[in-house]
């Protein structure tokens, strides 16, 4: 038999006590070892990776306890138990998340939570939410987020020491001041925007909100059709956890369902009239945005490396800066043959294998009135049964892949 036990540093349970008692292997870090004392004379103990200790039961028999903070179905032990075939009982505790929120005296239905295994992963999740909760691991702790975070995203910490031990402290922090001071055992670190707006209607969701209800929408003066950006948005796969470079973002229209879709999300644009727009459209949609007014490549090199960038404006120099980051993906607008040819010449010294594809969107006018949508041209025909209007030209998509990962250009 093998039982998952939370502790949260109060007195265990009858039943979680008589668990213990009855161990023959026992599994658990040294600190929750200290804290369930006295343990069980005869239980073997197994330290490090999970798998061991199962072995050793399946080895000695009798039954294994498995020590886990808090609540040990909530990113803890349990999944890692059943990965290896076992359905466990479980005997929770509060979970260390939850004891957080309630120490700071937040609600937190609308936190997402993260654990601390990749800083980079970790940090754009903060970049990319108001309030993110984070299991703090070794090397992605306060003063990691918050140095990968400065300057350019101000978050408020409250980090959470010891939860339910003796020296319990939780800690309100600016970010200077949490890269300087000395923690000790941090667990959670809360990161809050502090200027987030509450939610506009009650949630009925919990975590990361839903996605949006739509994408490759419409935007007012955009430059891509909304059919180029789906396909742009597909190739680039933006998703929870990325950052997103939007370089010659112009009004940010990528960058803003980068950022819908869950990503981080940099744009970079030199022109100050396109920036206004750019940021009429993010507090339009109410995302996240960090803006580097800059001309690239000069603008990218201060820049965290990113998992997929989109390349709308700086030519040649710029793809080129882009592709030398090694992203995921790349997708590029352009609106030449000329152009497309020298992207490729490009990626392929950067060892990428390429491909080019041409798209030429056009739109069906809307009803039988026959009247060509607006800002798509004239009607080609007065049937009545709705032609397609003309696009403003066609789109050159260079898909490049290589070094193991996806690469795509698209203009």
């Amino acid at each position: 038999m093998i039982t998952v036990v939370g502790v949260d540093g109060r007195a265990l349970s009858p039943l979680a006590r008589a668990r213990l008692e009855e161990a023959t292997v026992l599994a658990g870090s040294d600190r929750l070892l200290e804290r369930v004392r006295p343990l069980p004379g005869g239980a073997r103990v197994v330290g490090g990776p999970l798998g061991r200790a199962v072995e050793a039961h399946r080895e000695h028999g009798g039954r294994l306890v498995v020590l886990a903070a808090g609540d040990p179905g909530f990113f803890g032990a349990v999944a890692e138990l059943r990965g290896h075939g076992v359905v466990p009982e479980v005997l929770p505790a509060p979970s260390l998340v939850s004891r957080a929120f309630a120490g700071a005296g937040l609600a937190w239905e609308d936190a997402l939570v993260v654990t601390g295994e990749r800083l980079d992963r970790v940090a754009n999740a903060c970049r990319a939410h108001h309030k993110v909760a984070v299991l703090a691991a070794p090397g992605v702790g306060p003063a990691e987020i918050a140095r990968e975070l400065a300057p350019t995203t101000p978050r408020a910490l409250i980090v959470c020491e010891d939860l339910g031990g003796p020296d319990e402290r939780i800690t309100h922090s600016r970010m200077g001041e949490a890269t300087t001071r000395p923690w000790k055992n941090p667990e959670v670190v809360l990161v809050l925007d502090p200027l987030h707006r509450g939610p506009d209607e009650p949630a009925w969701a919990a975590g990361a909100r839903p996605g949006p209800p739509g994408w490759a929408r419409d935007f007012a003066g955009a430059g891509l059709d909304p059919v180029v950006r789906a396909f742009a948005l597909a190739r680039l796969g933006p998703r929870l956890g990325d950052l997103v470079w939007d370089v010659g973002a112009g009004g940010g229209e990528i960058a803003v369902e980068c950022a819908l879709l869950g990503a981080a999300v940099v744009a970079v644009e030199p022109e100050e009239e396109a920036c206004a727009r750019l940021r009429r459209n993010v507090i339009a949609h109410g995302v996240k945005v960090a803006l580097t007014r800059g001309r690239a490549p000069a603008a990218l090199e201060p820049l965290a490396a990113p998992d997929a960038v989109f390349v709308g404006g700086g030519g040649v120099e710029a793809v080129a800066a882009c592709a030398a980051r090694g992203p995921r993906s790349l997708v590029c607008a352009l609106r030449t043959a000329e152009q497309a040819d020298a992207v490729l010449e490009v990626l392929r010294e950067h060892g990428y294998r390429v491909e080019s594809v041409r798209i030429e969107a056009s739109r069906t006018a809307g009803g039988n009135r026959g009247e060509a949508e607006e800002g798509h041209g004239e009607e080609t025909g007065g049937d009545g049964a709705g032609h397609r209007a003309p696009a403003s030209g066609p789109i050159f998509v260079v898909c490049a892949a290589g070094r193991g990962l996806e690469k795509i250009i698209a203009p």
